[in-house]
């Protein structure tokens, strides 16, 4: 699963879609907590204590463009970029 952009110890990656959730979403990990993230913030599935969902929502809201453009890049096969972490 191809890493997107770490920050503040949080680890997010995307990848090829298998039709688990149908919707453009990327992983979101932080020590044992492990969550799916929607491109609008909603949690598809897993959990992550909200300070830290806090952080994953600011980031999400600040590279959304982005997000879609990797989105499409690894669904047509492509290889993805890095996004800038939340500073």
């Amino acid at each position: 699963m191809p890493l997107i952009s770490t920050f503040y110890g949080i680890i997010i990656r995307m990848f090829l879609e298998g039709g688990q959730h149908n919707i453009p979403h990327f992983h979101a990990s932080y020590a044992e907590h492990k969550v799916v993230v929607s491109f609008d913030g909603t949690i598809l599935a897993g959990s992550m204590p909200e300070n830290k969902m806090r952080l994953i929502r600011a980031w999400l809201v600040i590279h959304h463009d982005e997000l879609l453009a990797n989105w499409q890049l690894i669904q047509n096969g492509e290889a993805s970029f890095k996004i800038e972490p939340l500073k």
